[in-house]
């Protein structure tokens, strides 16, 4: 099976940064730390900052990686060993050569410290240089303007808003905006975004 041979048991990516290991139920308790916060959340679709949210958000994330529909990461500063936040592939489609990089988070401390750019290097590679996917999708809130900013400091392209695509905390309903990397842009955008990491 495609997912079994290219997500095997243990599967993992890095840079010379980061390292994306398989998200753990003994991650937990670090997470919860890094997830105290009053305005991480804000355009996030659950409050990780309640444990009990936190743990409905972990177990479906196992959940969807043990039906071979996701892959959680646990994002750890390679630099101290340091858990900063997760990340996961998902939506992946062999069928249609296609794959989102979604779920993301940081705690507060590695917010504006590159750790984000080297995490999404490392998907964006293994996407369209080992997967040889034709499409790498990402979404975020209509209304964060920095994860928008951080998109376009990627090369991505912004494709358009779907409205009232989202269940929100406190009952408000997001508008996604959605960017996109094809795979014949990736040389592109590895060279005038990433050229510090090649």
């Amino acid at each position: 099976m495609d997912f079994d041979h290219y997500f095997p048991a243990g599967f993992s990516l890095e840079t010379d940064r980061v390292l994306l290991r398989p998200m753990e139920e003994t991650d937990y308790d670090s997470f919860l730390q890094l997830a105290q916060s009053n305005t991480l959340w804000k355009y996030f679709s659950k409050e990780l900052s309640n444990g009990e949210q936190l743990q409905a958000w972990m177990q479906e994330a196992l959940s969807e990686r043990a039906a071979r529909r996701r892959v959680p990461f646990t994002i750890v500063k390679k630099e101290g060993g340091a858990i900063c936040g997760s990340t996961s592939y998902g939506n992946i489609s062999f069928y249609d050569k296609r794959i989102e990089i979604g779920w993301s988070w940081l705690g507060e401390n590695f917010l504006g410290s590159g750790i984000n750019h080297h995490c999404k290097y490392a998907l964006l590679k293994y996407a369209f240089e080992t997967l040889r996917f034709e499409r790498t999708e990402i979404k975020t809130d209509n209304l964060n303007g920095r994860a928008r900013q951080a998109l376009r400091n990627i090369g991505a392209t912004e494709e358009g808003v779907l409205r009232s695509h989202m269940q929100m905390p406190h009952g408000r309903r997001r508008d996604s905006v959605f960017y996109s990397i094809l795979l014949g842009e990736w040389n592109r955008v590895k060279q005038q975004f990433f050229r510090d990491m090649e």
